[in-house]
């Protein structure tokens, strides 16, 4: 992992029962050591806390985030927008998979970086496999990913196909608050669908699980400590989502079918998967956001660039940390590929325009480079998927602002993603 998320005890205060000062304070990238003086433990924590400097001069590099080819040549545009046509055409033979005439060079060498990645994060050592051969009912599903059905979860799941031994079942933990309604629900067993096509050998299980935020106070309650210093109702409700995700309780139909009605039986069931695969980087780096587009539009390519260097350089600050800590809870290790060094390396090297075209519309010049790789792995369907934040896509975002803002209108007038959280009564 090229970035590392820590914390550091700072001193608090409470004023009217309300919470003051953070507990807590991410720290920016990279590995500290604190010294405690024991002569002076009075209850309060004095020390010092020193940051190591990397010693690779390749980390150094990619911490600035700096790209080459930012700004296209017309000619170069011309001949991307081309491929871009081509692409389209062949789109329409998903047999045949993707003619060598419309694949980018870049597309290829991110596709062999994302390989590395996900074989580095899931390869099962020494000790692991120790563990398989106590207990194999317990380490049937060594890994299971945060699945949607998405872009960023469909290249991670086949990827991982490729990866694991056939033996291995793979958990997709998918999360919803709307049942079968979510966006993110029908998704995923569209996924699934996919997934079963390329990979017909090994067996998906899709895990439902299904929440109701108004049945969940003390969970949130552990959740908001668990995202501090984080505290909007943004980062909540990702919280709660990823919280409930790493737990992996939910329900899956004991003949592997995705659709849940009442024909099928479905059983109750725990995913035993230790490591959690997350798309976390994929959106900063390939200009997933919305605001991405914003940013392009008004001050075109080196304006792009600079919003996607920012979002990558406090990924840290504002998603690492809150995330790790969520899924860590409940025993379980969140990787993240798409963070990979080589990985970040590989988009970086690759020109701006072959990673994303904003003047395409959504599903199709956003994250331009990660859809020529799906298309690259057999996911013709996932490749034309628009983003959708997970908040969005679980429901969880409806009904948080029905909750604490009356509405989902009211919310957005009140900007209730940035919306600082005050704690109600009924979490004290």
């Amino acid at each position: 992992m090229l970035i590392i998320a820590i914390l550091i005890f700072l001193d608090f205060e409470v004023k009217n029962g309300a919470i003051g000062v953070n507990f807590w304070e991410e720290l920016s990238c990279g590995i500290y050591s604190i010294s405690l003086d024991a002569t002076k433990l009075d209850g309060c924590f004095l020390g010092e806390v020193k940051k190591h400097n990397w010693t690779s001069a390749a980390l150094k590099e990619l911490i600035k985030w700096e790209r080459i080819n930012v700004e296209p040549k017309s000619e170069e545009m011309y001949f991307s927008r081309f491929k871009a046509i081509r692409e389209g055409d062949d789109s329409g033979h998903a047999c045949s998979g993707p003619s060598q005439a419309s694949v980018s060079v870049s597309a290829q060498e991110v596709l062999v970086a994302l390989r590395e990645s996900v074989m580095r994060r899931t390869s099962l050592n020494t000790i692991f496999q120790a563990v398989t051969c106590d207990d194999k009912q317990s380490e049937s599903v060594p890994v299971a990913i945060l699945f949607s059905g998405g872009l960023d979860s469909m290249i991670l799941a086949a990827l991982l196909d490729q990866c694991l031994a056939p033996m291995y079942e793979i958990d997709l933990l998918n999360v919803s608050f709307d049942g079968e309604s979510a966006p993110d629900r029908i998704s995923a067993k569209g996924g699934v669908k996919e997934l079963r096509r390329i990979a017909p050998s090994r067996r998906w299980r899709l895990v439902h699980i299904d929440a109701d935020l108004s049945k969940l106070t003390s969970e949130m309650k552990h959740v908001l400590s668990l995202i501090c210093p984080a505290n909007t109702y943004m980062d909540l409700n990702i919280g709660i989502a990823l919280w409930l995700a790493a737990g992996g309780e939910g329900w899956v139909h004991e003949d592997g079918d995705t659709d849940m009605n009442k024909d099928i039986q479905s059983v109750k069931y725990k995913s035993r998967a230790k490591i959690l695969l997350v798309g976390s980087g994929a959106d900063e780096q390939c200009a997933g956001y919305g605001r991405h587009r914003t940013k392009y539009l008004n001050g075109s390519w080196c304006g792009l660039h600079e919003e996607m260097k920012l979002d990558m350089q406090r990924i840290w600050k504002r998603n690492l940390g809150r995330d790790d800590r969520c899924i860590a809870d409940h025993g379980k290790e969140a990787r993240f590929p798409f963070l990979d060094e080589d990985v970040i390396k590989a988009l970086l090297d690759a020109p701006l325009w072959e990673v994303a075209d904003l003047n395409q519309p959504s599903g199709t010049g956003d994250k331009k480079i990660l859809r020529e790789v799906a298309r690259l792995l057999g996911l013709h369907e996932a490749a034309v998927q628009a983003k959708r934040a997970i908040q969005f896509g679980s429901r969880i975002a409806r009904e948080s602002n029905r909750k604490n803002f009356g509405s989902n209108r009211a919310a957005n007038q009140a900007s209730a993603g940035s919306a600082v959280i005050h704690v109600p009564s009924y979490l004290d």
